[in-house]
């Protein structure tokens, strides 16, 4: 099989420009299409989709996930973009660039139960299965030909069509040899694309475009490979390795075998989280350290009730800020054992904003634990005090599921919302 039918499944020999079976435009064709089985699976506009199909009024309307006026997009939908609005854009910006969208405040909840949903379609194929994010993940169907009577190509476009059938939301694939080429493949035709990168094809694809496609180079990395004569991926596959090491390591030897299209990487169901984290934008700049402490506090309880339902803990805390001026600081702290309470997260995270909090003022605060393991087989580990304190907060998390949310809060919570109430 060299093409097929994203519509009604038609498979055949010969690439077609239309399906022979149902005249459907959306046929795929590549010599290798039978020998690829690494997948990126992308969900299109995955916040904004979920939101516009459960407000249908809102189908032909610009549509911004994220904060309000001094927050950042999170995501925004296709007609929004055409504006010219993207993910992390300041929302006064955004704001700016589309003023007739509607701004919707994201509800991740929600969307964690639609990545659930999208997953465990895509689970019922392979478990082979790695997710990046709740709206993104990798997947290996190798072998599953004759399990599924289809090669994993064809297979993958029946996924594409059950999820759309079953949610009322979107992705697209990405079909290549490696992980590296599939993800950039899921982002050449979107929405609801299906792209193919061949190994064959990877070196001749990658080689015009800027070193910034690749993996692991940031804006900082992008403009030291500029300096040193490497403007495109092109011109560093054509690098000698050995130079690339004695200028970064490491990282220089993985990024000429990405300038060569070579990934060895597996796709790793268990490859660890990162980490898990919060952040909130402020309506007005804050500077106090009470009032920053106010705004901490909060977060760190919902890191650590994240944390304790993925049975995780950290051994890593990390304070994020930024400024008016919306540069960046953090700050972070390796504890002496993991933790997935909100008392040491707060306790960890206020040590390190007292460094910060010097008048200087901010537009944003974050905290999140890192360094992720296991939280049953670190439970020897936890101290006496922190055991305490994580029984305490398993209490307040089991009247919260069955009370609700605001069954249990804290006395800093209701003063704020008593502070907010008053003329």
């Amino acid at each position: 099989m060299t093409a097929f039918c994203r519509d009604c499944f038609w498979s055949g020999d010969e690439p077609a420009r239309r399906c022979p079976g149902c005249a459907s435009p959306r046929t795929v064709a590549h010599p290798e299409l039978d020998r690829l089985a690494i997948a990126h699976m992308d969900c299109d506009a995955f916040y904004a989709s979920v939101e516009k199909r459960d407000r249908p009024e809102l189908r032909d309307r610009p549509v911004i996930v994220g904060g309000g006026k001094r927050g950042v997009v999170t995501t925004c939908c296709y007609i929004a973009r055409i504006s010219g609005v993207r993910s992390a854009m300041p929302m006064f910006k955004a704001l700016r660039a589309c003023p007739e969208a509607v701004v919707i405040r994201p509800d991740f909840a929600k969307y964690r139960a639609e990545s659930r949903r999208i997953l465990g379609l895509a689970a019922e194929l392979t478990p082979l299965i790695q997710p990046l994010s709740l709206d993104e993940a990798w997947l290996d169907l190798s072998g599953t030909e004759r399990l599924h009577g289809a090669s994993p190509a064809l297979t993958l476009a029946r996924l594409q069509a059950r999820i759309e059938a079953g949610t009322g939301l979107t992705v697209s694939i990405g079909l290549a040899a490696n992980k590296f080429l599939a993800k950039i493949a899921s982002d050449l035709d979107k929405p609801r694309g299906f792209s193919v990168i061949g190994q064959a094809e990877a070196q001749a694809f990658l080689a015009p475009r800027k070193v910034a496609i690749l993996p692991g180079v940031g804006p900082a990395m992008a403009a030291s490979l500029e300096r040193a004569g490497y403007r495109t991926v092109g011109e560093l596959a054509r690098a000698d390795p050995k130079d690339l090491a004695a200028h970064w390591g490491a990282h220089g030897l993985r990024l000429a075998e990405l300038a060569a299209g070579r990934d060895a990487r597996p796709v790793n169901p268990n490859e660890a989280r990162k980490g898990i984290s919060a952040e909130t934008t402020f309506e007005t700049d804050l500077s106090a350290r009470s009032d920053l402490e106010d705004m901490l506090a909060p977060l760190c309880d919902k890191v650590a009730r994240h944390a304790r339902a993925d049975g995780l803990a950290g051994r890593v805390v990390t304070l994020k800020l930024r400024a008016a001026d919306f540069r960046i600081v953090t700050r972070r702290r390796t504890l002496p054992a993991p933790t997935q309470t909100a008392r040491t997260l707060f306790a960890v995270a206020r040590e390190l904003l007292a460094k910060e909090a010097t008048g200087r003022p901010w537009r944003l605060i974050g905290v999140g634990v890192a360094d992720l393991v296991d939280a049953e087989a670190a439970g020897a580990d936890f101290f006496a005090d922190e055991r305490r304190a994580l029984a305490g907060e398993r209490s307040v998390d089991a009247l919260r599921t069955r009370f609700g949310a605001d069954a249990v809060t804290s006395g800093r919570s209701l003063r704020l919302k008593s502070e907010r109430k008053e003329p």
